[in-house]
């Protein structure tokens, strides 16, 4: 495995409550094309495949706003694999990452259906948990582990917000690792999960933080930390490299906002999963007022 001495002794010290940053999670990215091995780089590019995620979805959604550039893919490539798709032919040889070949596949077919698309999981988290389960088939043990975190955090929370509203929570979590099948079957107060996920306390504290600003940040100060733990003993190694990158991606997206624009962010962050949520509740409440 290579070590990164130089690259990793020369970068500014960082922590959650910056609120200026050395340098752009881009800048830094054109600084690794140049210093990793063609191995490393394929693991941080996995990271950056969760902005194609987002032109992707833009692109079927006929989207006209500009494609996030620090996507891998371009419109074009993406239109030819859907034109594959839709006249039945050979998929281009490494057009796209297979989970996002089997999501087109998924949206083509639910698009020329005439009944009604499931609406209670979001396009968007639907993509997401395939590109989790893509990530964490990674051979890279903190690539993984990283991955599961964050789909882990995001169906406990999930589940969180189904139990405060009565809604059905297995509709709504995504993925199929052990967490998420626990999450859809156990009634217990901590989901079943008590022995199996050591942060599950401080993510039910943050759970019941009002405030989303508030919240998102201290969702990012304890990924932070993980990272932090996972990396200690891997100081000059590729994962020590990964894990800056994510954390001046936080520093990055904190930065850029202010009070009201943080708000809204967040909102639109978990919008699709809520609106899913305040639809089923109404239709709950008028079930149950007949």
């Amino acid at each position: 495995m290579s070590k990164y001495y130089y690259l990793i002794a020369g970068l500014p010290n960082i922590s959650p409550d910056d609120s200026k940053m050395p340098f752009s999670v881009g800048e830094f990215r054109e600084e690794l094309n140049v210093m990793l091995t063609e191995k490393d780089r394929k693991l941080l590019d996995l990271f950056f495949l969760k902005y194609d995620n987002r032109n992707l979805l833009d692109l079927l959604q006929n989207q006209q706003k500009e494609r996030d550039p620090r996507g891998r893919f371009s419109d074009s490539d993406f239109k030819e694999v859907l034109s594959a798709l839709r006249e039945d032919e050979k998929i281009p040889q490494k057009a796209v990452p297979e989970y996002m070949i089997a999501f087109m596949q998924v949206y083509l077919a639910e698009e020329d259906k005439d009944t009604e698309k499931d609406k209670s999981i979001s396009w968007e988290d639907r993509l997401a948990g395939l590109y989790y389960d893509y990530a964490m088939k990674n051979s890279n043990s903190f690539i993984a582990g990283w991955y599961e975190l964050n789909l882990n955090i995001n169906n406990v929370l999930t589940a969180i917000t189904a139990r405060k509203y009565n809604l059905d929570k297995s509709l709504y979590i995504v993925g199929n690792n052990e967490i998420a099948q626990t999450l859809r079957t156990s009634n217990a107060r901590d989901f079943g999960l008590g022995d199996s996920v050591d942060y599950l306390p401080g993510l039910q504290r943050i759970a019941e933080e009002t405030d989303l600003l508030s919240r998102e940040k201290k969702l990012d100060r304890l990924k932070w930390f993980w990272l932090e733990d996972e990396t200690f003993f891997k100081t000059f190694d590729v994962e020590s490299v990964f894990a800056y990158m994510l954390k001046l991606e936080m520093i990055e997206r904190w930065a850029s906002l202010d009070m009201a624009a943080g708000e809204k962010t967040f909102r639109e962050l978990i919008g699709e999963m809520k609106k899913g949520s305040d639809s089923a509740l109404g239709e709950f409440k008028r079930n149950n007022t007949k």
